[in-house]
């Protein structure tokens, strides 16, 4: 009847909007960056910095916390590894919604663009992450959301082309071969 009819609008409405992913951009301005070499996974004391430094300097600007180590700040007197350099502008895009991996590679494809000319990228990164409470991760096997519900991977793409892919699951998770 009319309750069924109005149920199903709502949910097409509804819907439609949840398809549509959420983007948006900001601009960081003089930012310490990890220093990286492609070759180099483990890093080098004084010459580039390591696979897991980046990837703990990632969540804190994705994050947005400060990288200069405060003793007054409450939140994070977390700093950026040694050795970093000071990029004046750095672009974080998000995009926010149900995205299919066909997508993924589209922007993976993308952001390889930008470095061709002018060569003012020496890295980028592509973070995706699954939902926290997702009902499935890698294989065949649940998503367990025992702490944190870690499902995310990571690309570094370097200017050569080389890249490096990180991946963090939960305890409780398979992670792909």
């Amino acid at each position: 009847g009319a309750e069924g009819s109005t149920l199903m609008s709502y949910f097409s409405k509804n819907q439609i909007q949840a398809l549509k992913p959420k983007i948006t951009f900001s601009t960081l301005r003089d930012l310490q960056c990890p220093v990286l070499q492609s070759n180099d996974l483990q890093g080098k004391p004084e010459e580039s910095c390591s696979t897991e430094e980046l990837f703990e300097w990632l969540g804190a600007v994705m994050n947005q916390v400060s990288l200069d180590n405060k003793s007054s700040s409450f939140l994070s007197t977390y700093c950026c590894p040694e050795p970093n350099t000071v990029v004046e502008k750095a672009f974080l895009c998000t995009i926010t919604g149900f995205i299919i991996p066909e997508k993924i590679i589209q922007l993976l494809e993308q952001l390889c663009c930008y470095f061709g000319e002018p060569k003012l990228a020496y890295w980028l990164t592509l973070t995706v992450h699954g939902f926290a409470d997702s009902p499935v991760s890698w294989r065949e096997s649940e998503h367990g959301f025992h702490k944190g519900g870690e499902n995310l991977y990571n690309f570094v793409i370097f200017r050569n082309l080389d890249y490096w892919l990180q991946m963090a699951v939960g305890a409780h998770d398979d992670c792909p071969p």
